[in-house]
């Protein structure tokens, strides 16, 4: 190829084992390639920056559930215990004989028993959950980089975002153990 040479394209590394590697390591993208100590910097206050924001986002859906029942709970005039879905003592069935469970049998009606949710507040808590859940992912494929600095941004970023957004606990959710789970949240 006597003076042919074409210049090439800078690659992005690929690691499949921890490392610090940092110029030319790809985040996510081939885009978002690590040229410079500049950009690595400006990358992991990114990454931190995500790793707070998807924190903020995990409180926020909350809330948003919170201010949403409050207002389908006043709408129809009842009470949070009324709401809750607690079976009266005197006699009556309790909800594990409603839902069959002692039956053995369990019916789809069972997956959904709730207050339906009109569609707006429906779809803000869908597309809530749905960057939630983005978020997540995204931070975990920043995580199978195997970089060590990476890495150490995105558990900075969480750990700032929960001390940020977690100064607070619902006692009575965590001894009752009613706050639900993280559906397909990675961390």
């Amino acid at each position: 190829h006597g003076g042919h040479d074409m210049p090439m394209k800078p690659m992005c590394k690929m690691n499949m084992l921890w490392n610090t590697d940092i110029i030319d390591t790809c985040i996510v993208f081939r885009s978002w390639r690590i040229s410079s100590n500049a950009v690595f910097f400006w990358s992991c206050a990114a990454i931190i920056a995500l790793g707070v924001f998807y924190e903020y986002l995990r409180v926020f859906q909350r809330r948003l559930d919170h201010h949403i029942a409050l207002s389908l709970s006043k709408g129809k005039g009842r009470t949070r215990a009324a709401s809750s879905g607690r079976a009266s003592p005197e006699g009556s069935r309790s909800l594990a004989e409603e839902s069959g469970l002692l039956s053995g049998q369990r019916t789809l009606n069972d997956s959904i028993a709730g207050t339906p949710v009109p569609p707006v507040p429906r779809a803000l808590r869908a597309v809530v959950y749905g960057a939630t859940v983005f978020l997540s992912f995204f931070l975990m494929l920043v995580f199978m980089t195997y970089n060590a600095y990476l890495i150490t941004a995105v558990v900075v970023g969480a750990a700032l975002g929960h001390y940020i957004f977690g100064s607070t606990l619902n006692i009575d959710a965590i001894l009752l153990d009613t706050s639900g789970g993280k559906g397909m949240a990675c961390h």
